[in-house]
């Protein structure tokens, strides 16, 4: 199959640091290509990847102090597959909804995963306006705002299998882990708070943005001096295995519906429970009793963390290899263009049409 991953340009594929959307682009393009497909990605040049790369632009957005405008890049990236869509058999977006009005009319089938938060008043004209565009939700629970939209699937994202796997030498369980971006939904105060009540000490590897600045300085930084509290700060992919493996749980404390919570798997596929707030895709994606406990509050999860000793690691683990690989994210997105192409083909008469006619 021929397909066109359409990344944004903020960061690279896969992103140097912190970056949800293109890291999961980059999962799925390479499983794609393991898989024998014939992928091209359309991204920011300083991407890498096993895919034929198409540089919409030179490097990524943030890395470019000169840019200001990023619209405009973007709209130069749809122009240019637009002008190259009859060279695939679908065209993967990750874009939101950019691609609606300039592709709601062409031959080749498209899809757009949509990777944020719906719950914004000002959204909702553009999906009813473009029913018929062909979604996928990262979460079923994502869907709730627009239930009425065009979804296609839900599909779960996934990681590499070898990507982050357990370190037994950093499994003492010594700490607890917040790992993530510090931001007032994520509440990491919470995290905070929890590690306090139950006495252990609290690692935070976290991103701190431009626009969080102030709220970190304000609401967090006094906290870190008020318990047993590390500030790692932001984290590699080659740092985050010892990382998750060293902790006793990772901590979810999220205070809205988080749309699907990469580091959930992260954390699983080291085989380290996960201790997470019922919101949003918690359910979808945690097993309760299996690969950690979902709570309500900070009661709830200190009350959790006193069963950790009923989980099995390795049971995590086993259970992030059948639900959250990117081999098993690629192989239901094939299924969903494949049901987009057999939905473009004309249909064909019968025999039995025929004789009649």
């Amino acid at each position: 199959m021929r397909i066109a991953q359409i990344a944004p340009l903020h960061e690279a594929v896969p992103p140097k640091f912190y970056g949800g959307t293109e890291r999961v682009v980059s999962y799925l393009t390479e499983a794609l290509v393991e898989q024998g497909h014939d992928v091209t990605l359309f991204a920011s040049g300083d991407s890498i990847t096993n895919a034929r790369l198409e540089a919409a632009w030179p490097q990524a957005l943030r890395l470019d102090p000169s840019i200001r405008d990023t619209f405009a890049p973007h709209i130069m990236l749809l122009e240019h597959v637009r002008r190259r869509a009859r060279e695939f058999d679908v065209l993967h977006f990750h874009l939101d909804y950019l691609p609606f009005s300039l592709f709601a009319d062409i031959e080749t089938p498209f899809v757009t995963t949509l990777h944020g938060r719906l719950d914004l008043p000002e959204i909702a004209p553009m999906f009813s306006a473009f029913p018929q565009a062909p979604l996928v939700s990262i979460s079923d629970s994502q869907r709730a705002p627009l239930p009425n939209a065009g979804w296609l699937d839900t599909i779960y994202h996934g990681l590499p299998s070898g990507l982050l796997t357990p370190r037994a030498a950093a499994n003492d369980g010594g700490y607890l882990a917040f790992l993530g971006r510090i931001c007032p939904e994520k509440r990491v105060d919470t995290a905070i708070e929890i590690a306090a009540r139950v006495g252990m000490p609290l690692k935070i590897a976290a991103k701190v943005d431009k626009v969080d600045r102030e709220y970190f300085e304000r609401d967090i930084e006094p906290l870190l001096a008020t318990a047993d509290v590390e500030f790692v700060g932001e984290i590699n992919e080659s740092q985050k295995p010892a990382f998750l493996s060293g902790a006793a749980a990772l901590l979810f404390p999220i205070d809205w519906c988080e749309p699907f919570g990469l580091v959930m798997i992260e954390s699983m596929a080291c085989g380290t429970p996960v201790i997470a707030f019922r919101r949003g895709s918690v359910p979808e994606v945690i097993d309760h009793g299996v690969t950690g406990f979902i709570v309500d509050d900070v009661d709830g999860a200190v009350q959790a963390l006193g069963n950790l000793a009923d989980l099995s690691r390795d049971e995590i683990r086993a259970q992030f290899e059948r639900r959250f690989t990117s081999d098993v994210m690629a192989r239901r997105y094939v299924d969903a263009y494949a049901s987009l192409i057999r939905a473009r083909e004309p249909v064909r008469p019968s025999l039995c049409s025929v004789a009649l006619g």
